[in-house]
């Protein structure tokens, strides 16, 4: 017979851990199967080039949605830090010779753009009316869609309702185009609704407002931090919450079968086991849940990015005279993201073709969080890198080998960077003591492959709204908190779930609040 766990949680990432912590915390029995030899999934870090000590974080990169309740509730102990810039965009128009640099110091009349501040301003304080309003409702049951919109109301702006029909009623590169004139400063607005959605900005299903809208969450404001220490050290704490609180992790664990009624057959070194769990939390993707179920796999909207990790000498030379490396790379580096750019990549890809300039985003973590290189490359002013393409969903990949796709993709994402730089990004690689550069790229491939995130999609599946229709049946604590599956004892607690997608642990909480009121 097999032996008896409250709770068995399928998968050690970071919302798998959060849950863990959670119901240990409460007294729960808890187990934590993860099939690698590392928790963290997604959010981890590592040594990605031999003989070079520099920790990147790997997949995951920076942390918006990571409520400040859930790190003190459990008391992890890591630091996040606060960009100085928020973003930089070169002007593709003059091959990046001027650019919008968005901080303390704003540049908008540098790309002539200088009448759309006010309206750049004014759309995002807008966008604070919806958003203040919802970052309240994750952490509890969902919030009906009618109940949220009162409240937005009610706070007796009189743009409150135009910022809800903007956000949430209508396609955001409408919006977009509504708000400010510059197609630059489109783009810029419009990238937050596309990073890990494959969706043009005019799409009618409103998938890319649920992307945008999630981007723009994080403590009601959107605000992007840093997580000190790489996103290792997040998970690290996260861990180490959990099983201070008493939970078992069990690493090098691989589930292989989940029965409806709680039975977790899983497989390690030393042989097949059964667990029962009165509850089983499944940290992984739905398809892969249904797989483990022996049930017909739902479609999974594909993942649609690039990501090229760089270890550099130095920071890259700009076009631009204006504004230095240090600002430019302090925040989100924009680059050939043009509304009329994006659109016109997202019909490139859906056509078969990888977009040529490929949209693409910077982040230089080294800037902020130092503390992730050693100290001899702190002092050579070496730098991390990570190159977000996007529009490169993961159908663009079926006839290729996974070596293949990388070169391939790698090559656009770098070309694109080249095309607003004084000078080739290649010029200024790290090489690693054997000569080789320091050059990494994940594909949506790999993440399937090394990650079992279905389709390479980082959310686990197209992202929800994160309140209920009004017609929605809210009877039970699994679906009033957004973690139901089709069987009572079985819940959703990651990306999967409901308000589960990016680093934010939410997924996990609630997937916790839910066993405790059952």
């Amino acid at each position: 017979m097999a032996p008896d766990q409250d709770i068995v949680i399928v998968g050690g990432g970071h919302n798998g851990l959060v849950a863990a912590a959670y119901l240990a915390r409460a007294g729960r029995r808890v187990t934590v199967l993860e099939r690698l030899d590392h928790v963290g999934g997604a959010a981890v870090s590592a040594h990605a080039f031999d003989g070079v000590d520099a920790r990147l974080s790997r997949y995951s990169y920076l942390v918006s949605l990571l409520p400040r309740r859930i790190i003190e509730d459990l008391g992890a102990r890591f630091r996040l830090a606060r960009r100085r810039y928020s973003s930089y965009t070169p002007d593709p128009a003059n091959r990046g010779a001027s650019g919008l640099l968005i901080g303390p110091r704003n540049t908008f009349a540098a790309v002539g753009a200088g009448d759309d501040e006010a309206r750049f301003n004014e759309f995002y304080r807008r966008a604070r009316l919806v958003t203040g309003a919802l970052w309240p409702t994750l952490m509890a049951p969902l919030t009906t869609r009618n109940t949220i919109h009162n409240r937005v109301l009610a706070a007796g702006d009189p743009a409150a309702g135009a910022a809800w029909q903007a956000l949430i009623e209508t396609p955001i590169g409408h919006s977009v185009a509504e708000a400010v004139r510059s197609d630059l400063v489109r783009g810029v607005m419009a990238t937050d609704a596309l990073i890990g959605t494959f969706a043009a900005t005019d799409d009618p299903s409103l998938t890319q407002n649920i992307c945008m809208l999630y981007h723009l969450l994080g403590g009601g404001t959107g605000d992007w931090d840093v997580p000190v220490g790489g996103m290792g050290a997040v998970t690290g704490a996260l861990s180490a919450a959990a099983c201070g609180f008493g939970a078992e992790i069990v690493t090098g664990a691989e589930v292989y079968a989940i029965s409806p009624d709680g039975d977790v057959s899983y497989r390690t070194r030393g042989g097949d086991h059964t667990i029962h769990g009165r509850h089983v939390l499944a940290g992984v993707t739905p398809a892969v849940l249904a797989r483990l179920l022996g049930e017909p796999e739902p479609d999974i909207a594909p993942g649609a990015q690039i990501k090229v990790n760089l270890v550099l000498k130095r920071l890259p030379r700009l076009r631009d005279q204006w504004v230095g490396p240090e600002q430019a790379f302090a925040g989100t580096f924009h680059i050939n993201e043009t509304l009329r750019q994006l659109d016109t990549a997202y019909a490139d890809a859906a056509s078969g073709s990888i977009p040529d300039p490929l949209p693409c985003e910077v982040y230089c973590h080294s800037l902020t969080d130092p503390s992730i290189l050693s100290e001899p490359l702190r002092r050579s002013g070496a730098h991390t890198l990570t190159v977000f393409g996007l529009h490169t969903p993961h159908h663009l990949l079926a006839d290729l080998d996974p070596d293949t796709a990388r070169i391939k993709l790698a090559a656009a994402a770098l070309h694109s960077l080249n095309s607003v730089l004084a000078e080739p990004i290649q010029d200024v690689v790290l090489q690693d003591p054997d000569g080789r550069p320091c050059v990494e790229a994940k594909t949506t491939t790999d993440l399937e492959n090394a990650l079992g995130m279905t389709a390479g999609n980082i959310f686990h599946g197209a992202l929800s709204w994160p309140f209920a229709e009004d017609d929605e049946e809210l009877d039970t604590p699994a679906r009033r908190w957004g973690v139901a599956t089709d069987h009572e004892a079985i819940m959703l607690c990651g990306s999967g779930a409901r308000r589960g997608g990016a680093v934010s642990g939410i997924g996990g909480h609630n997937a916790a609040m839910a066993v405790l009121e059952s």
